[in-house]
């Protein structure tokens, strides 16, 4: 609808509306162009884009494409936010994640831009032991703490209200979590852990630490075993659920016992899904305080984390625009919390540069892009709206289908969830092995003669319950057995690029050929003659005319030179060709196929 100014006058007032259907017809005819004869709602589909849970993505989004009311912040729904002032005061909380003891590290990170602590403790952390050390020089009546102990979470709950006691923090001054999370410590271990102790730490801080909550919903472990975002939610909903019961049962009434619950999500780079997520688990979560009778306890608190998922060990710089991207959305999306997980998080212990770029993504944000200055940016937008709807379906339904099945805990240990995961991961990885989900430095622009990134290794994380994928595992896997036989030959496994015809024939799918190998540690080789190239395999680059009239004289002129194997870059059926590489072919399976025949264990 076009708002006229306080003048009356319209610009526009001469021009008619334009019509979907006329632009239905525009669309039909650039994809005319391209070969592709559709029409109407047709033409539409060919633009759109599936994403997971049956998503799709449309290319146009109008007022017609409405979604229920998503209400004010700080109301329910709580879609806009849980608070009505959102983040505007000072920005979302800036939390660093700490897993070992570092000299100065968590001092050097509050003094520089972190506002609240997540330490690690236990199993793959710092010894509980060790948490006063942690903290020492910590002004723990200003800096919140959260704790992640895992099966230890009693006694470092009982740690950290130790040092409260001991250093004279006021009860009323404290605040964090103590992040007792037993469903989410057996995603993790597959280990069963009791509820009735984290219920009565639930109980004594709504007693005596009204801003200290006693339970975290974890939905990382779901994310990292593969799950689509509808999963994470459903899960995290199941989680929250099944925590509910218990405290109430422990004699919590409904409002104090959705006081002691945090979430915790991932945020990826693909920002409008991460926005929507985050606005989905908030309405989600407020349909369960209203069916619970409460629905002005609803407001859920979210810390969102950088996606380990997305996280790549190879050409790891990459990792800092991917996460600036995801705390974008972090941010955006109404997140009370934000951690960056520094670029080199997949290589171990990171490095004090690496901490300072994590910390100051954040800043950066907040203090001189000024995203927290208006409270649900992305609201009122087609697009997110309805794609905050149709998540929040979609996270509903699971949800519904892990009640039906006897809850989180049940669906947890009867291997269901572990389905349904790795059901989703296996379609997502033939997206990631065809390139269809592009990983830039690892699939798409490697770079073979990077140094590598070397760090302390980081304690060894939790293990024995859903399995942590990642990304870039099949191409990582790839490249380990170039790096092998580097170290064993003093040479990697190579290529010949031949190349028919001028640049302008040949530039395109030279290049792509070239990308395409290295993704695989394949050094290819354009100068020189295939004798002289040190390869046993060749790959034909040209147009498709000139691959008509000499590829099929070139594949028998190299094969007489020694090739055992040629490929071609394109499609096509033509004599002495082996193999043919093209955008969308299973790029693992060729490039592991290939280092077999090479000989590349």
């Amino acid at each position: 609808m076009t708002v006229l100014p306080d003048d009356g006058l319209s610009l526009a007032a001469e021009f008619p509306d334009a019509t979907h259907e006329q632009w239905q017809r525009l669309v039909e005819g650039v994809l005319r162009k391209s070969g592709k004869e559709v029409s109407g709602a047709a033409a539409e589909d060919a633009l759109s884009t599936t994403l997971e849970d049956g998503l799709r993505t449309r290319p146009l989004y109008t007022a017609r494409d409405g979604a229920p009311d998503p209400g004010l912040p700080g109301f329910a729904p709580f879609v806009r936010g849980g608070r009505p002032e959102g983040n505007t005061a000072g920005g979302w909380d800036v939390r660093q994640r700490h897993a070992a003891l570092d000299d100065g590290a968590i001092l050097t990170d509050l003094e520089n831009g972190v506002s609240s602590l997540w330490l690690v403790l236990g199993e793959g952390g710092i010894p509980v032991s060790g948490l006063g050390r942690a903290l020492d020089g910590v002004y723990l009546d200003l800096a919140p703490v959260v704790l992640d102990a895992g099966g230890e979470f009693e006694a470092a709950a009982a740690e950290l209200l130790r040092l409260y006691e001991e250093r004279g923090v006021d009860a009323k001054a404290v605040r964090g979590n103590l992040g007792a999370d037993p469903l989410g410590h057996e995603a993790r271990t597959g280990h069963p852990q009791d509820v009735a102790p984290a219920a009565a730490l639930a109980a004594r801080c709504a007693e005596a630490y009204p801003g200290l909550r006693a339970l975290t919903v974890d939905a990382l472990p779901y994310h990292e075993a593969g799950g689509s975002a509808a999963q994470e939610l459903g899960a995290s909903l199941a989680t929250g659920v099944a925590y509910l019961r218990e405290l109430t049962e422990a004699g919590l009434d409904i409002e104090q016992a959705c006081a002691q619950l945090e979430f915790r999500y991932a945020a990826t780079a693909d920002q409008f899904l991460t926005i929507a997520k985050l606005r989905a688990a908030r309405r989600l979560w407020a349909r369960v305080a209203e069916v619970c009778g409460a629905p002005g306890a609803g407001a859920q608190v979210q810390h969102a984390v950088t996606s380990p998922v997305m996280t790549t060990r190879r050409d790891p710089w990459v990792n800092m625009l991917r996460a600036t991207v995801a705390t974008l959305a972090a941010g955006v999306g109404g997140a009370d919390s934000v951690t960056v997980l520094p670029f080199d998080h997949a290589l171990g212990l990171p490095d004090a540069f690496a901490r300072r770029i994590a910390r100051n993504t954040s800043t950066i944000l907040v203090e001189e892009s000024h995203l927290a200055r208006v409270t649900d940016p992305a609201g009122g937008s087609w697009y997110v709206e309805r794609l905050t709807d149709e998540l929040a379906g979609a996270g509903w339904e699971f949800f519904r289908t892990i009640e039906r099945d006897g809850g989180q805990a049940a669906v947890l240990r009867s291997g269901r969830l572990r389905t349904d995961l790795a059901t989703t991961w296996a379609d997502r990885s033939k997206r990631l092995a065809k390139r269809r989900e592009p990983i830039t430095g690892v699939s798409e622009f490697p770079l073979l003669a990077e140094k590598p990134v070397e760090r302390t290794p980081a304690p060894e994380q939790l293990s024995g319950g859903l399995p942590r994928v990642r990304r870039d595992e099949a191409y990582e896997e790839l490249r380990a057995r170039s790096d092998a036989h580097l170290a064993a030959t003093g040479a990697r496994p190579r290529i010949f690029l031949a190349m028919i015809g001028s640049a302008a024939a040949y530039t395109a799918r030279a290049t792509f050929a070239a990308n395409l190998f290295q993704a695989g540690g394949i050094e290819p080789v354009t100068e020189g003659g295939f004798e002289d190239s040190g390869a046993t395999e060749a790959v034909l680059c040209s147009s498709d005319a000139l691959y008509e009239e000499q590829a099929a004289q070139m594949a028998e002129s190299l094969k007489a030179s020694g090739a055992r194997h040629v490929f071609l870059a394109g499609r096509g059926d033509y004599s002495g060709i082996d193999s043919y590489v093209f955008a969308g072919c299973d790029a693992v399976a060729v490039l592991s196929a290939t280092l077999d025949r090479m000989g590349v264990s």
